[in-house]
């Protein structure tokens, strides 16, 4: 049981997915984040949410509404299609 939303933890799992090719996998990603692989890839809690949020410099409620990364951002090299 989780005390995030359905949503709201798909939107934790792509801000998750996205910042473990920033870190280069699963391991750095949760050395990072500061909690075991496995947590770092349920990425279900509101402590992960919050971490993955002060990683990638945004505000929790980017990651938590899917904000942040945003759509169409490529997760190996941050490019998004709007951009020029």
């Amino acid at each position: 049981m989780s005390d995030l939303t359905k949503e709201e933890q798909a939107n934790v799992r792509a801000a998750v997915r996205f910042l473990r090719f920033r870190c280069g996998g699963w391991l750095p990603l949760a050395k990072a984040l500061r909690v075991g692989r496995t947590t770092a890839q349920r990425a279900n809690s509101p402590m992960v949410a919050y971490r993955a949020a002060r990683l990638a410099g945004v505000g929790v409620d980017d990651v938590l509404t899917g904000k942040f990364p945003p759509a169409g951002t490529c997760p190996m090299c941050g490019h998004r299609p709007s951009q020029t």
